[in-house]
């Protein structure tokens, strides 16, 4: 099957949208996650430089759902559009099945998919608060 016309050219065709995850910086990276996770309809979209402050990563994107499914729906979409588009797969995701809270680790940049409520309760940009942020504005 591999020898086919159709594998060679669905191979061709991907190759022109797929970018090799290695040429991202890690400040393009969560641009791309904050730009899928819009896609879902995230709300208060921010980018955090913290690898000035922590040896976490290099930055925190973090965003709204407003309900578990939208929770998941922002997730699927990040892993989904990161995936296909630059061969980048998560280290780790924790907290699709609780619901309040999907963080989705990338290395460099980790994502933090919240409920409004617990949100507010961890607020992660108050204690982050000396790191560099970076609003997302959205184009929809």
């Amino acid at each position: 099957m591999r020898n086919s016309p159709n594998f060679e050219l669905n191979s061709i065709a991907t190759q022109d949208k797929v970018t090799d995850a290695s040429l991202l910086t890690s400040e393009q990276l969560a641009w791309k996650i904050a730009e899928a996770a819009d896609d879902k309809k995230a709300g208060d979209i921010v980018l955090l430089q913290v690898e000035e402050v922590s040896y976490l990563a290099d930055y925190f994107v973090i965003a709204t759902g407003f309900s578990t499914t939208q929770l998941r729906a922002i997730s699927e979409s990040i892993e989904t559009q990161l995936v296909d588009c630059h061969q980048k797969y998560p280290i780790r995701v924790e907290g699709k099945t609780q619901g309040g809270w999907i963080v989705m680790d990338y290395g460099e940049v980790i994502a933090h998919i919240f409920l409004p409520q617990e949100r507010e309760y961890y607020n992660l940009e108050a204690f982050w608060g000396h790191a560099e942020r970076q609003e997302f504005v959205s184009n929809s």
